[in-house]
């Protein structure tokens, strides 16, 4: 193992890449001190893999690496919507120099990647980065997915205004009917989550140490909060846990309980967590879903549709074969 120094030869790119963080805008998901805290509670791996010119990183790739029947897989952690490429772009760039400047980097890390022999690679690139045909070129796949995205939070009268009437009909009859509590512990928060699972037939898919891992990581940080919101007799009706860097907050986990089929105590939720980032952030990305119903409720808030890349390879025919059948 190399040992820190100030000479950048003697460094590990993990070192290298934490260092990285601190110097220039890398968004959330990819930030060294998320990795750390997505990854370690299960006993798990990141690394990066990074691409340099003289002397310079140029870009950089951080992976969550898990090891199954003895083979390298490469996932999406837990609990984190974007991964994928970072680029740090020259200043005053051309478009044809921009474009040879994106094939260039991302081949040399494509080089790295498979230098690692992985079975099987899969990330979702984050909705900045536009360009994947250097992966296409070198047999990658790529599924086009969705986000939804409130802009410019700072004017949240106008992020009011944008809403479908029915919903602001329902923030405005909550303010009037429910309460915030901005102190609802992290060990609450997971047992209020578990148990409106239980009352559906379904399963809480994030253990309590990495919830636990992911707040304390974002707290430590002030990038983090919960807030929750209670009826007259102090009953939790939702709860929403949200991180957020300089560029977007984020809709990290929702949790409503459902009363007659309403939902009014989840959208006065997200309200109010708009109205807390609004002078913290650009920004609010709700993480997507390609579920129907999630996508709606997204719409009727105003937020904008954004795509993003899910990149993916396989370097196994059995593998593919595995992933086609436990799909159908």
């Amino acid at each position: 193992m190399q040992t820190r120094n100030q000479n950048d030869t003697t460094l590990t790119n993990k070192e290298k890449y934490r260092r990285l963080c601190n110097e220039k805008p890398i968004p959330l998901f990819m930030q060294a001190w998320w990795l750390d805290a997505v990854t370690m509670p299960e006993g798990k791996q990141w690394e990066v893999l990074l691409a340099e010119e003289n002397g310079k990183i140029v870009a950089a790739m951080p992976y969550h690496l898990l090891r199954k029947w003895g083979f390298k897989i490469i996932i999406q952690p837990q609990l984190t919507q974007y991964t994928g490429v970072w680029i740090d772009y020259p200043q005053d760039c051309t478009l044809h120099k921009r474009y040879s400047f994106e094939k260039r980097a991302m081949d040399n890390l494509i080089d790295r990647l498979e230098a690692l022999n992985p079975l099987f690679y899969a990330q979702n690139f984050y909705y900045s980065l536009t360009n994947w045909q250097p992966f296409y070129w070198r047999g990658f796949e790529q599924t086009t997915r969705y986000s939804y995205i409130l802009k410019n939070i700072s004017d949240s009268n106008a992020v009011f205004e944008n809403m479908h009437p029915r919903y602001r009909q329902k923030i405005r009859k909550c303010e009037q009917e429910l309460e915030l509590d901005f102190n609802l512990s992290p060990e609450e928060f997971y047992r209020f989550h578990k148990q409106s699972l239980q009352e559906k037939h379904d399963g809480i898919v994030y253990s309590k140490q990495l919830f636990l891992s992911i707040f304390q990581a974002a707290a430590e940080q002030g990038k983090g909060q919960i807030i929750a919101v209670r009826n007259k007799n102090n009953e939790l009706l939702s709860a929403v846990f949200f991180v957020w860097d300089e560029n977007s907050g984020y809709n990290l986990i929702t949790v409503r309980k459902i009363i007659n089929g309403s939902n009014d105590a989840s959208v006065f939720t997200i309200w109010q967590v708009v109205e807390y980032l609004k002078n913290r952030t650009k920004n609010y990305d709700f993480e997507g879903s390609m579920i129907e119903g999630v996508a709606l409720r997204n719409q009727y808030l105003g937020a904008e549709q954004m795509p993003y890349f899910h990149i993916s390879k396989s370097y196994s025919k059995l593998f593919s074969l595995y992933k086609l059948f436990n799909r159908a």
